[in-house]
């Protein structure tokens, strides 16, 4: 009779269970601002969209008629940029790079507001060599060929790193693929080897691996963009919130959101070859 009671409970509790959506409110579009400048001319551009609200699922709107340039504050040398119809993003022309050890700003101008940030492109770390080896599945592991990175790390500060992955010509894009690392348990992780344990590959897998050196607000913009895409808006999540932007208003009366990163960028292509 006590089972049947909880069991009646427990119905009923599922019962009297309903969707709710939060009303968090509606705000004006801002331009969502996202800009990479690295020192290899094929990785740099700038995007902007326009934001929109946490409930809406309408493809982003593209702003195609800003003014965009990256100024080398250490030279004073100006690189526009031209907007690509067939990318929906804005590239530097002649397809340049930036110069390891100078600074870099991002100016963007459109609807009569102005928008900047900098960040310096810092030496990049060493990078020795790549291996992979096939292991078995086990608990919480998969079955494949995992890839360790060998190298190291001679900085004593500005330690903020990601490592993209791009498998067969895809990137590797969702939210368990960000591989953000610092030198909180010292810089000795590549000394060791650093094995990619969380994505496992396929024979003949093509792989390239991109490493990047971040300043700390490109870094903890990407940190708390994570923290946002596990967030399942919950009973006990916080409410969502934008990551912090270090992208700055220097003239208008609208702001924006997004990020500026400069980075180096150490790249490597392996295939995955069977046993």
């Amino acid at each position: 009779m006590r089972n049947l009671i909880i069991l009646l409970f427990s119905i009923g509790l599922f019962s009297c269970q309903e969707e709710v959506n939060l009303d968090l409110g509606t705000v004006e579009p801002m331009p969502v601002i996202e800009g990479v400048w690295t020192d290899a001319g094929a990785l740099n551009f700038v995007r902007i969209t326009k934001s929109k609200d946490f409930y809406d699922e309408e493809p982003n709107q593209v702003i195609d008629d800003a003014l965009v340039v990256i100024r080398n504050l250490s030279t004073g040398f100006n690189i526009p940029f031209r907007y690509s119809n067939q990318a929906n993003r804005y590239f530097p022309f002649f397809n340049v790079g930036g110069t390891i050890g100078d600074t870099y700003q991002l100016s963007v101008i459109w609807n009569g507001n102005e928008y900047v940030s900098e960040g310096i492109l810092m030496e990049p770390p060493v990078l020795d060599s790549i291996t992979y080896e096939f292991r078995e599945e086990r608990t919480f592991r998969e079955e494949g060929y995992y890839i360790t990175l060998y190298g190291k790390i001679p900085f004593t500060e500005d330690n903020n790193y990601r490592v993209r992955i791009i498998k067969n010509d895809t990137l590797m894009n969702n939210r368990n693929d960000y591989l953000l690392f610092d030198d909180t348990f010292g810089t000795s992780i590549l000394d060791n080897g650093f094995e990619l344990t969380g994505f496992p590959f396929k024979a003949n897998d093509r792989v390239r691996l991109e490493l990047f050196r971040l300043n700390r607000d490109a870094f903890d913009y990407l940190n708390q963009l994570v923290s946002l895409l596990f967030n399942d808006g919950g009973l006990f999540s916080p409410p969502p919130q934008n990551p912090q932007s270090n992208i700055r208003k220097i003239y208008g009366d609208q702001e924006a959101l997004g990020y500026f990163m400069v980075s180096p960028v150490l790249s490597e292509t392996l295939v995955i070859e069977p046993d």
